[in-house]
This record gives structure tokens, C-alpha cells and sequence, in this order.
């Protein structure tokens, strides 16, 4: 189990709970019952690079404590 954080524009800070081999389609549900916004309106982005759903966490290299910046649609 991994703890992700995810911060918006506005500087509001998510930790979300989810594994390694999860998707980031997989994170987007999670932390949409978190924050109350649909996961389709949501994109993840890491160092600048927008995460493509079908794409596992690992793979992306997305460890424990790693920050994410979420962008709305």
C-alpha cells in the first residue's frame, strides 16, 4: 500500500491510498470520492507529463510520498 499526494492549482493537498499496480484510471476514482469531482474531469500530471489512465503507478514510477499536480477539465 502507497500513500500518493495529490495537489491542486490552489495549493490543497490529497494523500490518497492505493498499490503500486494500481491504474491511474484506478487513483482518479479513488481520489474523486475524496475531493467530489468526476474522474473524467480530473488529469494527473507528473514532472509535466499528463498520466494516461490505462498506465499502472509503477510503471510511471510513482512511489509513496510522490507528489502528483491535478488539474480539472
Amino acid at each position: 500500500m502507497i500513500e500518493v499526494i495529490v495537489s491542486d492549482r490552489l495549493g490543497k493537498k490529497t494523500k490518497v491510498k492505493c498499490l503500486e499496480d494500481d491504474t491511474v484510471g484506478d487513483l482518479k476514482k479513488v481520489l474523486s470520492v475524496q475531493i467530489g469531482s468526476l474522474p473524467s474531469k480530473l488529469v494527473l500530471q507528473k514532472g509535466g507529463t499528463v498520466l494516461k489512465d490505462h498506465i499502472t503507478l509503477g510503471d510511471y514510477e510513482i512511489h509513496s510520498g510522490t507528489n502528483l499536480e491535478l488539474y480539472y477539465v
